[in-house]
């Protein structure tokens, strides 16, 4: 059984969603825990969001991450910046990846935690899909000299970095952004998908595509700073991205044009 500690900073909302969420979903195959850098106790509005879903709270707890430093993890996930820059030194430790979702208690939203819960709760069942056996027969080391060659065509970069910062994108939003035709789109998204760098779904007749969740955590890194110090470069298709009439969503609708194929 694989062991899974999220991490953020107090431990008392995102970290608590993603430790209860994992143990509803796939208790049979990660033993999962939840720790805090500066623990504090666990806001009243996690454990309502999470009763609302009708998952357990039992045994949920705030924690300080010195309490587990000498155990093993073979997943180390952060869901905040400041939580994964302690989480990259992580003695003995297996995978690292940094989930960075918003902190819903400084939100003006009433339904932050609620949908807090829902964004986390999908890259959790995303994560288990991934880790299944099926899955991860499919998963290859990408080497260093391959994740540089992907970076080295204009289209692969931008198509990456405009996924990084959107989550999550398909074929036609790249299309509307980058305004290139859909056969090129296609044949990048088709190279950086085979390499490991993406994952795709298919959503009806439409191929989304997200950085993929086991990316190393040094590419993923690099991925980052590149997005922070490109604001010029992606001025311009972020701007397009933006004006795209009738802009998929990932719940279910469609873009107003001709659909496209991956190939």
């Amino acid at each position: 059984m694989q062991r899974v500690l999220f991490v953020c900073t107090a431990n008392s909302a995102r970290s608590q969603m993603a430790e209860a969420l994992l143990r509803h979903l796939a208790s049979d195959r990660f033993e999962v825990f939840s720790a805090g850098t500066e623990p504090s106790v666990i806001d009243p509005r996690t454990l309502k969001a999470l009763q609302d879903y009708g998952l357990a709270t039992t045994g949920l707890a705030s924690k300080s991450i010195g309490s587990l430093a000498d155990q093993h993890f073979d997943f180390v996930i952060s869901l905040c910046d400041k939580a994964h820059m302690e989480c990259r030194h992580w003695p003995g430790r297996g995978v690292v990846m940094a989930w960075d979702f918003p902190d819903p208690k400084i939100s003006s939203d009433p339904k932050a935690f609620a949908r807090t819960l829902e964004d986390i709760g999908e890259r959790i069942r995303l994560f288990v899909r991934v880790n299944s056996k099926d899955v991860k027969s499919e998963l290859k080391s990408i080497q260093p000299v391959d994740f540089f060659k992907s970076l080295a065509d204009d289209t692969r970069l931008l198509s990456l970095l405009l996924i990084e910062q959107e989550g999550e994108l398909c074929v036609c939003e790249l299309m509307a952004a980058l305004e290139l035709p859909q056969p090129r789109i296609s044949r990048h998204l088709g190279q950086l998908r085979k390499v490991g760098l993406l994952l795709d779904r298919r959503q009806g007749q439409w191929v989304f595509y997200r950085i993929h969740p086991l990316l190393n955590d040094w590419m993923r890194d690099i991925l980052r700073t590149t997005l922070e110090h490109s604001t010029p470069l992606l001025e311009l298709p972020r701007a397009r991205l933006s004006a795209m009439p009738g802009r998929p969503s990932p719940q279910g609708s469609i873009c107003d044009q001709e659909p496209v194929h991956d190939l």
